[in-house]
């Protein structure tokens, strides 16, 4: 819609809601175009899209001035004045053009001076992202005589975090006080400050976090509250060395030590809850040692830098309702939050032997949290952008190994004890819709609302999970909320595209018709088998997906069957060669492995369905299966899995909500891999040293209790039987409990 602003209230004598849009004619004189103004913001108006012509001759009285205040007028007649000379007339003309002129220059720029709520004192939550960099100056010593290695060098890194605060304004004036946390990166040696290395031996400092506590002081300009802030910062860092001549390691715990910070940025009012900063944020924290149990010691300093970005969520205002949000247009956005904590462990069980990759059998137990936003903003016509920051943190018990069916699907690959930030997804969606049948979508993480065709194509291209767009599943889909075991809520021998956290680049297309769909995609795959880093050498390297899907109603019940086939391009090793290379030098096979690694192609299918039985309950399988001659890249240790589950709601005991899972998986592995366990090998999650072979069978119950809208607590039991695919270990009873909340 356009923008005006109005010109001057005496100007519209009682009519606080019309505005006039000038026109010139082609003899000279001006028309005004009267718009009716259904809502005020400050100084500028949207119009309506109601128009009422009136023509204007030598006045810049609407009809209807000489009525009493607040009656409606009538623009639709027009005002005459035969009395006025043509001087006067063109005089008037030149004063209202200057006038609609000077209106619409003012009408492109940000309303500065009428604020239409002022604002508003109280208590914010929120998080940020942005680049962390500097210089850390890092001398290790050995005691004097002995080698010694000192410097300054750069550092630089993503970061994630959150921060809490009270501000107070004072008429447009703010005083605040604020709380942060900011977290390096997940990616491999982000949290590594500094690095240094003599001839006895190497050390290295790592950021755990980084906070602080500052005071902010910033003016109140329209939407608009630039401020400055500064107070004290804090780090926890850890200090690590290896002996180079014994292979010792020496390692100490958090040691926190304190600086100050000083910044300044600006904080932009986006609605009556939610805000958004860009901040810049300088972080001194001066020269600091550590004294290791050997007689060496580690001194370092740091002058750190900080661009973020940042957004707020205000207590206290009445949220708008949707009828009252603005159109759903370019520019609108929507988020989602979540929080999952997962406490899991188990008792002691039989194991005669135990492997690097091996569940302890004196028991153990671990937890995970993850928290993440999902933030989605529509683009242009069908376009939609979608950005997911998280903070993870946690371990799986045995560092997430021990199990193909691993029992927590929460648990990181890379295992961190502090957070740590990933962009977990950053991809934009085109959708072009084909005409026909409409259908509404309902806000959600990955989607916003709003209505889209049946019938359409998408495009999707960015960071994302594989599992996002393929093998979904009503009833066993997210670890978050319903099954936790890795072959029950995924295919398990379904060995997609992704790095240690699950997620990948890639590009997908999708056809959807209202009784079938079928998409496709690319994506890259990694460097090496479990690896961070991913090959870039495209289309030679990388993974291919394809999936098609049918959807019916037997007895008006839905459901759907979806058959998916894939095939990875990687940089892979042999389990047959590995073994005889292993036989014939007298080594294990694990020590062979990367000898054999070339670009292989590894490829396998799946088949999915889902079907709702009655109003409450949901039946659910899955059975995959792939070549199993080489290594697996990025998921679990499965070449062929079958799952059949149950999902019921708590319906008939007055809980709607609340849910009852009930599932079980058979998960096994090909001769080639079996064998090249036997011999020593391991696998992504997978390898006790030795082998008596036999299928993994999982069992998994859980119940999810709704505490409030978007809280839930899950309690889930869990039975691995030949964990691994040893038959001399286990059975393993595994218990958890899970907390988590959305918004």
């Amino acid at each position: 819609m356009p923008i005006v602003r109005k010109i001057s209230p005496t100007i519209f004598s009682g009519t606080p809601t019309l505005a006039c849009r000038w026109q010139v004619r082609a003899d000279g004189r001006l028309d005004c175009l009267w718009e009716r103004l259904p809502r005020k913001v400050g100084n500028v108006v949207r119009l309506d899209d109601r128009r009422v012509p009136g023509r204007l001759h030598g006045s810049v009285t609407p009809p209807g001035e000489d009525r009493p205040q607040g009656e409606d007028a009538e623009p639709g007649r027009d005002v005459q004045d035969g009395a006025r000379t043509m001087k006067a007339g063109r005089t008037i003309h030149r004063v209202l053009g200057g006038l609609a002129a000077a209106a619409t220059a003012l009408g492109a720029l940000p309303a500065w001076a009428a604020d239409p709520e002022p604002p508003r004192s109280g208590f914010y939550v929120g998080g940020h992202v942005g680049y962390l960099f500097g210089n850390a100056t890092a001398t290790f010593a050995y005691p004097i005589g002995v080698e010694t290695s000192g410097s300054t060098s750069p550092y630089g890194a993503f970061f994630g975090g959150v921060q809490a605060g009270y501000e107070h304004y004072a008429s447009r004036l703010m005083l605040g006080l604020e709380l942060d946390m900011s977290f390096p990166g997940a990616e491999d040696l982000a949290q590594v400050l500094s690095y240094r290395a003599t001839t006895a031996g190497t050390a290295n400092q790592q950021l755990e976090y980084l906070a602080s506590l500052r005071g902010r002081i910033g003016y109140g300009i329209g939407p608009w509250t630039p401020f400055v802030t500064g107070g004290i910062a804090w780090a926890s860092t850890r200090s690590s060395r290896t002996d180079l001549t014994t292979g010792n390691k020496d390692a100490s715990p958090s040691n926190i030590r304190a600086g100050y910070v000083l910044g300044a940025g600006v904080d932009y009012k986006l609605d009556s809850n939610w805000s958004a900063r860009a901040e810049y944020l300088y972080t001194s924290l001066p020269l600091n040692g550590f004294v290791f149990a050997t007689p060496a010691r580690y001194d370092s300093l740091y002058d750190l830098h900080r661009l973020r970005l940042g957004l707020n969520y205000k207590f206290g205002a009445k949220e708008e309702t949707k009828t009252e949000r603005p159109d759903r247009g370019f520019g609108s956005w929507e988020i989602h939050g979540q929080t999952t904590f997962i406490f899991q462990g188990y008792p002691p069980f039989n194991a005669p032997y135990s492997g690097a990759n091996s569940l302890p059998p004196e028991g153990q137990s671990r937890e995970t949290w993850t928290a993440s936003a999902y933030l989605g903003v529509r683009l242009w016509q069908g376009a939609e952008l979608y950005y997911n920051p998280e903070l993870l943190q946690g371990f799986g018990v045995a560092n997430t190994t021990g199990a193909g069916g691993y029992p927590n699907g929460e648990a990181q690959k890379s295992n961190f004890p502090y957070p740590r930030y990933n962009t977990s997804r950053l991809f934009l969606r085109q959708e072009i819709g084909l005409g026909g049948e409409r259908e509404k979508v309902e806000s959600d993480y990955g989607q916003l609302s709003g209505e889209r065709d049946v019938s359409r194509v998408t495009l999707q291209v960015g960071k994302f999970s594989v599992k996002d767009a393929f093998d979904g599943n009503t009833y066993a889909e997210d670890p978050r909320m319903d099954f936790l075991n890795w072959s029950i809520w995924a295919s398990g021998a379904f060995d997609y595209p992704a790095d240690r956290l699950g997620l990948t680049w890639g590009f997908m297309a999708e056809l959807n018709q209202p009784n079938w769909a079928i998409r496709a995609g690319y994506f890259l795959v990694g460097n090496e088998p479990n690896a961070n880093i991913f090959d870039l050498a495209l289309f030679s390297r990388g993974g291919y997906v394809g999936e098609l899907e049918l959807r019916f109603r037997p007895y008006d019940r839905p459901g759907a069957l979806r058959l998916g086939t894939w095939m990875n391009s990687v940089f892979s090793g042999s389990y047959n060669e590995a073994v005889a290379l292993a036989v014939a030098n007298g080594v294990t096979a694990d020590e062979t492995i990367a000898q054999t690694r070339r670009g292989r192609t590894k490829f396998g299918f799946y088949v999915n369905l889902e079907q709702e039985l009655t109003d409450d309950i949901g039946m659910f399988g899955r059975f995959s299966w792939n070549n199993g001659k080489s290594e697996i890249v990025a998921f679990t240790d499965i070449d062929t899995s079958l799952s059949l589950g149950f999902s019921i709601k708590g319906t008939r005991w007055s809980r709607e909500q609340d849910r009852i899972g009930i599932a079980g998986a058979l998960n096994s592995i090909s001769g080639d891999h079996s064998s090249f366990l036997g011999a020593g090998g391991l696998g992504v999650l997978v390898g006790d040293g030795a082998l008596s072979y036999g299928s993994e069978g999982v069992v998994e119950a859980y119940y999810a209790f709704q505490i409030a809208k978007g809280i839930v607590a899950t309690a889930d039991y869990q039975l691995l039987v030949n964990p691994a695919y040893n038959t001399v270990r286990g059975p393993v009873h595994v218990f958890s409990g899970r907390l988590s909340a959305r918004f």
